[in-house]
């Protein structure tokens, strides 16, 4: 397209949330610019990375129920158009849960709600199919057989490479924060590119509050985590799938993955980690998180405790005040979107978002068009963190 084209709509950020909305404008008929400082799921992005869990269960959470099992045939159906069914892997998802654990009992009933295949499993049912895992006594799981693991580094980059097939012109470049009173016209980038555009998504994680410090700085919270692969016992099959399904330990807040692709075990740490800048965080493993890991294995998965670290990770999570989406106007500049606050259980809606954010943008206050979700709204963050959505 033409250096000075003014495009219907300029999505900034091509992580998860970015890329599926450009994607979703485009497919609706939009022209999109898409922009991203340091390309597509790069490796300080919340969407970077090896993998990601798409499971349906959400406690009594029935909203994002229904849109991860909406998501779930988008991504089969964008990987198919790529050529690339693999990074869908269909591992199962197993929570693993104790006794009148009020978050698993609500997850089960909300899958029955919105029929969601899925097996309640006894304690020694688990132990009959899982014996590679420590369970105690009080133990009982769900198996959610259908759900698994996207690829998700790949599968961001998938999804730009089908909306530019579209038409949709990426770009790389730093946006600049605007200056957003009244109605945003361009934005400019740090390269001194000028984006024109009739609406704007900011959807660039955990960067938002950098670019929006007066709305967003004390709303969202960018927190350290850090991931682990461990190396499995040569020639040893039974921590790769099918033997072993994707896993969440609600009792330890600690979730895996099998070896896929022969990488290792994955092992990450759900608790919140301390507040960083996502440009200047080390990206090096601490000794406390590596510690951490270590103890949860030989807890819970003992045959791997002297197991080597093969590779570890260091991302963040970016979170709103209670683990909520953040998709609002922003509250001074009426064609300024702000789209976040995914990070931790965000990744698998991808598409289901895309579909919900672009028809907010394109119909605008139109009759008949969506509203926004009060849970989603700005109003309802607030500066003080306590999530209570996983």
């Amino acid at each position: 397209m033409p250096e000075q084209t003014t495009y219907d709509v300029a999505v900034i950020g091509a992580g998860v949330f970015g890329s599926w909305i450009a994607y979703c404008l485009r497919q609706a008929g939009a022209t999109v610019a898409l922009l991203d400082a340091y390309g597509p799921a790069n490796a300080r992005a919340s969407s970077g990375g090896e993998s990601r869990i798409i499971r349906m269960g959400y406690g009594a959470d029935e909203i994002y129920s229904r849109w991860s099992l909406r998501a779930l045939p988008l991504w089969k159906q964008l990987f198919a158009q790529a050529g690339r069914p693999e990074l869908f892997q269909p591992t199962g998802v197993l929570w693993i849960a104790h006794e009148k654990y009020q978050y698993a009992l609500d997850t089960a009933a909300t899958l029955a709600k919105v029929q969601v295949p899925f097996e309640k499993l006894s304690l020694a049912e688990l132990r009959h199919r899982y014996p590679q895992i420590a369970l105690e006594e009080d133990a009982w799981g769900i198996l959610e057989p259908e759900s698994g693991v996207l690829m998700a580094r790949r599968a961001v980059q998938a999804v730009v490479e089908q909306a530019q097939k579209l038409g949709v012109d990426f770009r790389t470049g730093q946006a600049l924060a605007p200056e957003h009173s009244g109605r945003l016209e361009s934005v400019k980038t740090s390269g001194g590119e000028t984006i024109s555009a009739g609406a704007f998504v900011f959807a660039c994680g955990p960067w938002l509050p950098k670019l929006f410090p007066d709305v967003l700085a004390e709303r969202m919270f960018i927190t350290r985590q850090e991931i682990f692969f461990f190396g499995v016992p040569a020639g040893n099959s039974q921590f790769a799938s099918p033997s072993l399904p994707t896993w969440l330990y609600l009792r330890d807040e600690f979730y895996g993955m099998p070896d896929l692709e022969s990488r290792g075990f994955k092992v990450a740490d759900d608790r919140h980690g301390p507040i960083v800048d996502p440009d200047t965080q080390p990206r090096m493993a601490s000794v406390q998180a590596i510690a951490a890991a270590r103890n949860f294995i030989a807890k819970r998965f003992p045959a791997l405790k002297h197991a080597p670290i093969v590779e570890s990770r260091v991302c963040q999570y970016e979170n709103t005040s209670n683990g909520d989406f953040l998709i609002d106007r922003h509250p001074d500049c009426d064609n300024v979107w702000l789209v976040g606050g995914g990070s931790g259980h965000g990744f698998k809606h991808g598409p289901s978002l895309g579909e919900y954010v672009a028809a907010l943008v394109l119909q605008g206050g139109a009759s008949g068009a969506p509203q926004i979700e009060p849970r989603f709204s700005l109003a309802t963050k607030n500066s003080t963190q306590d999530r209570a959505v996983h």
